[in-house]
């Protein structure tokens, strides 16, 4: 594609990076035929094609209108387009540039200004996000259905474990996991603990910046990164943990990118670097480990399947940010084939569930379609349970579900 820049961003790292993205896309259209959004509405702007134009023409500085902020605020951010594309286009990263300049020069109606400052100052604070999630669980049955939707139900949570190792990894502190489903971070410890690895929380942690960054705010989410490198890096380089190990595909994904987002901070890029080479998916995390130490936790899983404390037939949904974003697609299959797990075909498995961060709270309409569609494929095999990879989709998909649904770690961890 044939790219002229307008001066005001041609010569920035934005501009240079979106400048080579550009000209990776030939507009073959292989993105659109796996693009959720394009699937419901069948409009081209709607599709990473048609979006990549409009970011192009706003870079190359033609007019900026609210329809083309409409345009990309629909996307989920799912990133099939970037296993599907056969040019390799970092579409993610050229949405957040997009996204950005166009918030920068189309002012939002007040309502949807209100509720974005809500959602980056509500999730990101955890006092506050876990003060009034505790409220809501308290009062879950009296909430309205819209709003008790977004409430997980209680769930069992086992104990975290305590047990020392000379082996030890970092789990993200979070932001909204703790709150919404502590049983994930404990039941992660749990796993770890019986293959011989402590799990450590580091205090001065947080959130991984994700939500401020996708919501525009890119300082917040920036700022949010630094403080986790700073809090993480000296346990890397002093050998008292052996790497990062996350349970949220989300989170995970963006601490992997983190050397992208700091590739030009002088200060920052090394380190980032470093955090990134370090980080780790739980699924892949434990596909690295021991054949003995697998074969113990199959033995523990198929002893509690066969004794019915755990489910046998199970559909899973991995998550848009395990199977596009980490590019994981079948690694945590295959761990929980070999476990002993049933799991049951799914079809278009590679289609978002519309969860998608704090998406499901902007666009509800299209993330109640895609939800359905998602519900409908997994439910198909008849599954006794629904297991995925990520909170916002475990939430997301519970609450209309009619079976269980867990994050994996949560049913290995009962077993062991």
């Amino acid at each position: 594609m044939d790219t002229q820049l307008a001066d005001w961003i041609k010569d920035t790292p934005e501009g240079q990076t979106a400048d080579a993205i550009l000209r990776k896309c030939v507009h073959c259209g292989f993105c659109t035929a796996t693009c959720p959004t394009y699937q419901i509405l069948g409009d081209e702007l709607d599709s990473p094609r048609g979006r990549i134009y409009l970011i192009k023409q706003v870079l190359e500085g033609k007019q900026v209108t609210r329809k083309t902020q409409q345009h990309l605020d629909r996307c989920l951010t799912c990133r099939n387009c970037e296993s599907t594309c056969p040019s390799g286009v970092k579409y993610g990263q050229l949405i957040d540039i997009g996204r950005k300049v166009v918030d920068e020069r189309v002012e939002r109606p007040t309502g949807e200004k209100l509720m974005r400052n809500g959602l980056k100052s509500l999730m990101t604070n955890r006092p506050m996000f876990t003060a009034g999630m505790a409220v809501g669980k308290a009062v879950r049955s009296l909430l309205p259905q819209s709003i008790q939707k977004k409430v997980p139900a209680k769930r069992p949570t086992l104990p975290f474990a305590q047990g020392t190792h000379a082996r030890k990894v970092i789990l993200l502190k979070g932001c909204v996991q703790p709150a919404m489903m502590p049983s994930i971070d404990s039941a992660t410890s749990v796993i770890l603990d019986a293959l011989g690895v402590q799990s450590v929380v580091v205090a001065e942690s947080g959130c991984c910046g994700a939500v401020k960054f996708h919501l525009n705010d890119h300082d917040g989410g920036l700022a949010q990164m630094k403080a986790n490198i700073d809090a993480w890096l000296p346990l890397i380089e002093n050998g008292e943990a052996e790497a990062l190990v996350m349970n949220a595909s989300g989170c995970g994904v963006m601490v992997r990118e983190y050397h992208h987002h700091f590739a030009h901070d002088p200060e920052y890029a090394e380190k980032a670097r470093k955090i990134s080479e370090h980080t780790l998916d739980i699924g892949e995390f434990i596909t690295r480990q021991s054949d003995e130490g697998l074969q113990r936790l199959a033995t523990q899983v198929k002893a509690a399947i066969a004794q019915q404390r755990i489910p046998a037939r199970i559909a899973f949904h991995p998550p848009c940010t395990l199977q596009h974003g980490q590019q994981l697609k079948g690694v945590v299959e295959g761990v929980l084939t070999k476990l002993g797990f049933e799991l049951t075909p799914v079809t278009d498995s590679h289609l978002c569930c519309g969860s998608a961060g704090t998406y499901s709270v902007l666009q509800p309409e299209l993330s109640g379609e895609l939800k359905k569609r998602k519900l409908a494929n997994l439910m198909a095999g008849q599954p006794q349970a629904i297991a995925s990879a990520n909170i916002g989709c475990l939430g997301h998909l519970e609450s209309d579900a009619t079976v269980d649904v867990r994050h994996w770690v949560e049913w290995v961890a009962q077993a062991v």
